[in-house]
């Protein structure tokens, strides 16, 4: 069979959403889960070849050990270690701690591989730069989290132009986070420079998430959409621009890149004197984050 095996490590709920994503996908011949158990990672199969079954799918699933994920085209790394986050600010953040043993250990379970990896977890940019360093240089690593937020963004501007987001072009850049960096004044609607309110558009970008938490209690489906969205690229299946955490100048923030045939080209817009330094503040934040975490120390 051709297409692409999927390697998706994480059977909660954007590991289970990405997996249901993929199966329906015409490029992916197969997608392999692994997760903290045995159990899960085989309920999670069972229920995608249901679905496979009632769709008509080709896509095959099975459960696999986090080691078979050398044999995938890409990776999708989503687990979630076990803790309470009590954080009322810098919520993402309030998981480094947590889940860093468990993405370096999962690097280094995956150590020289080759293939794409997606990196889920939060704190994304920080967690991303870290499996990156650990799993070597061979492997091509990007962390999604400015994608949601670039999302939300068109959402949110949209609704105050009364207009549908198709025709609003704009980005989210930085730590996927606090620290997020509103690109306003590249923003355009229908092609001309928009009027951008700023206090409204950060308040919809940390009261999505939270109305999601509260009413599903988790954000799984817009997470899982802009994985697919990213394989989609960067596997060279269709061109266009998304806005990835990658090393941008030794530290992983969201910055957008151009994709043609799965090859990158970062396109950072240009930005005025305030987002230029929102941006800095950014940048040194996550690089603390990770000089932290490095030293073992709490972020």
């Amino acid at each position: 069979m051709s297409g692409f095996t999927v390697g998706v490590i994480g059977a909660g709920a954007v590991g289970q959403s990405t997996a249901a994503l993929l199966v329906q996908e015409h490029w992916c011949a197969r997608v392999i889960i692994a997760a903290r158990t045995p159990e899960s990672a085989t309920g999670l199969v069972t229920d995608l070849e249901d679905m496979r079954e009632i769709t008509l799918s080709s896509v095959r699933a099975e459960v696999a050990p986090v080691a078979e994920m050398r044999t995938a085209d890409a990776v999708v790394v989503c687990p979630r270690a076990t803790f309470t986050n009590t954080a009322t600010s810098d919520i993402r953040m309030a998981g480094l701690a947590a889940n860093a043993p468990l993405i370096t250990g999962l690097a280094r379970d995956l150590a020289s591989y080759t293939g794409i990896v997606i990196v889920v977890t939060n704190p994304v940019d920080v967690l991303t730069r870290l499996f990156a360093t650990t799993v070597g240089k061979a492997a091509q690593v990007y962390g999604i989290g400015s994608s949601t937020d670039s999302a939300r963004y068109r959402i949110a501007l949209a609704a105050h132009h009364r207009v549908p987001p198709s025709v609003v072009h704009g980005w989210v850049i930085g730590e996927h986070g606090d620290g997020a960096v509103i690109c306003a004044s590249t923003t355009t609607v229908n092609g001309s420079r928009a009027e951008v309110p700023l206090t409204y558009v950060r308040a919809q970008l940390a009261d999505r998430p939270r109305q999601i938490n509260a009413g599903i209690g988790r954000t799984r489906c817009g997470p899982a959409g802009a994985v697919l969205a990213a394989l989609r690229k960067t596997l060279g299946i269709s061109d266009g621009t998304e806005v990835l955490s990658v090393n941008h100048d030794g530290v992983w923030l969201g910055i957008p890149l151009r994709f043609s045939a799965g090859r990158p080209t970062v396109c950072l817009p240009d930005l005025d004197p305030d987002e230029q330094r929102r941006l800095a503040a950014s940048r040194s934040k996550l690089d603390s984050a990770f000089q932290q975490i490095l030293q073992g120390e709490p972020a």
